[in-house]
């Protein structure tokens, strides 16, 4: 397992309850998380939070703010990295902490490439991959259906003084991109995903990730340049194993290079526990 531990503006406080622990900067947050399956009682660190996040016994939930003073947005750091967060819908927050192991990666990657590094990321979300492409000096496409999510991405590059790279921000279903850019001849030397599980594109299109992404895996690997460096997937999903993305990509990706498969998480502080938070399959150069 890939543990992020050294995220100075972020740590995983405790785990009870069903819910986690966070400290975001000088903010306190509490959210349920799937994987904290036990029902122990919470210590005296709960008594500080600044906001919390109520299940509904209806599905989704709403914030409740016990600080007065919580702001609607504010910023973390990651390394010479920034992100600006807020309160969204269904607990999150717009940036997944554990993923930063694979910010290093991609960074290590582009640096050690000494040339022009193109990078696609799809289901780009708030574009935390894409600001540490540029911060590299890749050209990155950065691919996601809601244009909330692409705004919110264009703000993290501004806020990071990354607008002069070369970006391009597409409000599209990855999926019809993708076949767009095949016939356009267009080629990248690192290929990233992030597909949730269910989710629906900018004209309703309906995604399933059992059901769509092999496809979306195999139509990728004709955007692969002739050098190509990382072919990424992170994956949330309980309903794959990790067994079954590495052989996707044994199947598809007919390159020289290792395919590795990785649990990411974060370690709980003051303790020996870890809290996984998904895993990642990649395709890398040898």
């Amino acid at each position: 397992m890939r543990l992020v531990n050294d995220f100075k503006d972020y740590e995983l406080l405790d785990l009870a309850h069903k819910d986690k622990l966070e400290r975001w900067g000088n903010l306190i947050l509490a959210r349920p998380d799937p994987q904290v399956i036990w029902d122990e009682e919470k210590s005296n660190l709960w008594n500080k939070v600044d906001a919390k996040y109520i299940r509904s016994n209806t599905g989704g939930g709403s914030w409740q703010i016990i600080n007065p003073k919580m702001p609607n947005e504010f910023i973390v750091k990651y390394q010479d990295l920034a992100f600006k967060l807020k309160l969204m819908g269904f607990k999150h927050t717009g940036l997944f902490p554990e993923q930063a192991v694979n910010w290093n990666l991609i960074r290590d990657l582009i640096r050690n490439e000494n040339r022009e590094v193109k990078v696609l990321n799809l289901f780009a979300y708030t574009g935390a991959a894409t600001v540490a492409a540029l911060k590299e000096g890749a050209s990155v496409v950065h691919v996601d259906s809601s244009r909330g999510m692409v705004d919110w991405a264009k703000e993290n590059v501004k806020l990071n003084n990354l607008e002069d790279k070369k970006i391009r921000f597409i409000v599209d279903d990855c999926l019809k991109f993708v076949k767009r850019e095949i016939k356009r001849g267009n080629k990248y030397d690192i290929i990233l995903m992030d597909p949730p599980s269910f989710g629906r594109g900018s004209k309703h299109e309906v995604w399933q990730v059992e059901k769509d992404l092999y496809n979306l895996v195999k139509l990728c690997s004709e955007l692969l340049s002739d050098k190509p460096i990382l072919f990424l997937i992170n994956s949330y999903s309980t309903g794959l194993s990790k067994t079954i993305i590495e052989d996707i990509l044994k199947i598809i990706i007919k390159k020289k290079g290792n395919i590795l498969s990785d649990e990411i998480g974060i370690p709980v502080k003051n303790s020996n526990l870890i809290l996984p938070c998904g895993m990642t399959t990649y395709w890398i150069k040898m």
